[in-house]
Order: C-alpha cells, then sequence, then structure tokens
C-alpha cells in the first residue's frame, strides 16, 4: 500500500516564483498608496469612507452607474428599511437568477453603492439579477445589526425575488466582511427557510474565524498591503466591541467554528489571493465545507492581494481571472 494524502494542496501556488512581474507591480502600487494615507482608524470612519468614495485608499474610486437602480427592503424595525441596489443584464430581457450580494469594508466601510462597475460584469456575464445590500456599519451599529439587516433581506429575497425581479434567488456571495456576512446569513436561512437551498455561493477572500489565524497574525510588509493585523484588529474593536477572542470563536460570529456535519450545504467557490492576510481563512473554511460532504471550489491566485477582484482588470491579471472564475461559476450552476 503506497503512501498518499487524502488532502491535495497544489504547493505551486503559495510559493514566491510563482507571483508574475505584473502582481508585484500592482502590489508595490498599493502600498505605495498606503504609505502616502492615514489608516481608517486614525481619522474615523465617517472621514475614510469619503476617502474611498473619492479613490483616496488602494481600492478603486467609487463609479455609480446610472444603469443601478436603488430601492429598498423592509427590515425588522418598524419604520426602517435597508437600502439596495440591483444591477441588470445589458439586454434588458429575463434573467435567470437573483445574485444576493454583501459588500466587504471591514464591517465598517463601504455600502450598497461601491461596487456598480464589478457586479454589472457579474450580472452581465451571468445573465443575472444582483442585488447589492446596504446593511449597517460599525462603529455606529455594531454585532449583530449589520448580520441582521443581512438576514432580512435574505429572507424578503427568498420569498419576493421571482415577483420583484423575475427569478429566484439562487446564489449569494461577498468579499471579505461580505464573505463572512454571507456565510452566518446562510446558516440562518437554514434554520428560518429549511425548504430553500442555494444554487451556489461565491465567497470572495472571506473572514470566519475572527480570533484570528496565523496568517492574519503573522502577513506582515513594511507598509500594509491593503490589509493586514492591525487593520484587523481596529475593525474587530469596531464591529465586535468588548468581546475577547475567545468570545469571538462563538459559531453565531465565525463560522468556522459552526458545526457542518448535520447542514445540507450547497457549492461554494472560494477564491483568495497568496499576498493576503485571509488566505488561511478561506483554505480552511474550503476544507471544512468539502469535509461535511459539499462541494467547494478553492481556487488559489499566487500574489493577489486582498480585495484582488475589485481591481480594474486592465491592471490586474487576478481581477481578470477571478471574474471570469465567478461567471464561469454561476453559468455552470445555472445549466
Amino acid at each position: 500500500m503506497f503512501l498518499h494524502s487524502d488532502i491535495h494542496i497544489d504547493a505551486s501556488k503559495f510559493h514566491p516564483s510563482a507571483i508574475s512581474d505584473s502582481a508585484h507591480a500592482l502590489n508595490d502600487h498599493l502600498m505605495g498608496i498606503m504609505a502616502k494615507g492615514p489608516k481608517w482608524y486614525e481619522v474615523g470612519a465617517e472621514k475614510y469612507r469619503q476617502m474611498r468614495i473619492n479613490g483616496e485608499t488602494p481600492l478603486p474610486k467609487r463609479v455609480v452607474l446610472e444603469s443601478g437602480k436603488s430601492f429598498s427592503i423592509p427590515s425588522r424595525d418598524a419604520g426602517r428599511d435597508i437600502p439596495c441596489r440591483v444591477l441588470l443584464p445589458e439586454h434588458g430581457g429575463p434573467v435567470k437568477a437573483v445574485f444576493m450580494h454583501l459588500h466587504g469594508g471591514g464591517w465598517v466601510l463601504q455600502t450598497e453603492k461601491d461596487q456598480d462597475i464589478m457586479l454589472k460584469s457579474i450580472a452581465d456575464g451571468a445573465n443575472v439579477a444582483v442585488i447589492s445590500i446596504g446593511y449597517r456599519l460599525a462603529p455606529e451599529n455594531p454585532f449583530p445589526r449589520g448580520p441582521e439587516d443581512c438576514f432580512d433581506a435574505a429572507e424578503w429575497l427568498v420569498e419576493n425575488a421571482k415577483a420583484s425581479f423575475g427569478a429566484d434567488l439562487n446564489f449569494m456571495g461577498g468579499e471579505s466582511a461580505g464573505g463572512h456576512l454571507t456565510l452566518l446569513t446562510v446558516f440562518q436561512l437554514l434554520s428560518t427557510k429549511p425548504s430553500f437551498q442555494f444554487s451556489g455561493l461565491v465567497l470572495n477572500f472571506g473572514a470566519y474565524d475572527l480570533s484570528f489565524l496565523p496568517m492574519a497574525r503573522n502577513f506582515s510588509k513594511a507598509v500594509p498591503l491593503v490589509l493586514d493585523y492591525d487593520i484587523m484588529k481596529h475593525y474587530m474593536a469596531a464591529f465586535l466591541p468588548g468581546l475577547t477572542p475567545e468570545q469571538r470563536k462563538d459559531p453565531s460570529i465565525s463560522p468556522l467554528y459552526k458545526d457542518l456535519t448535520a447542514l445540507t450545504l450547497p457549492s461554494a467557490l472560494f477564491t483568495v489571493g497568496t499576498e493576503d492576510c485571509l488566505l488561511d481563512d478561506t483554505v480552511f473554511m474550503g476544507v471544512k465545507w468539502q469535509m461535511a460532504g459539499a462541494e467547494a471550489i478553492i481556487k488559489i491566485f499566487p500574489g493577489g492581494p486582498h480585495g484582488f477582484v475589485m481591481f480594474p482588470q486592465d491592471q490586474a491579471e487576478s481581477a481578470r481571472e477571478g471574474m471570469d472564475l465567478i461567471k464561469e461559476y454561476l453559468v455552470s450552476k445555472l445549466k
């Protein structure tokens, strides 16, 4: 009997030699931007949100498309609605599915209006209606208020997507904090809507252990590459004020600690770059997903920084490849 591993990793994807010259150039550019500006907690959330809108941070400047339409979904709180945005395919015809999107930003930054370019590309490429949810942000609204908005929006879409957008809710996903909130919402729906099932999830460089895995603690550059341990600690202090690392391991907060063995999980696409402090989060969560008997497609992008799919595709090969992969995955699940 030959000794062989039952879990296979393509180690070449993680080796520094796999990082292209263009990926190095992008990362150097992003670190240059970080070196010139303040960290979000040094100027406060409100000021840094405006800086993000103006394009004064590593992420691209906000572009709000005229084709995107704003609307709202009722919340659990009387008199308060959840702001949302819908991006539809260019052809204007019937869509095949609804994709619920949760933005990133450390539970502190960004809104439903900040990803129009990326979400319009998904809408066009997969023939889906993409609904972006403007959940409440910390520190003004710490846990569990943001997740509650995601739960309310998802439950509303389960019941109303077909009548409102011409297709059922089939997909859900997000980036970074949005990946984290996606899994919390999936687990919520498995409890409140047990007959409902997603066709697939798109989980881009999510945070799944909010007590921090080794890569989150050990990933270090002379200048932060979009995200590092110091920045994440301040996000956690805003989103989960007063909670200890042990308390942050509660499955209602950290999806990695959820018992998946008795759950019927949907297929999931996990993506992450090797130059991302949340690399461990994706690898660990993806393998755990597979151990529970569900399909987990784990794609590693050599040299990809945190947020890589959000950068202009003509500037970042990982963004182009990542977006192509997302659209290919969605289309495959609609066949």
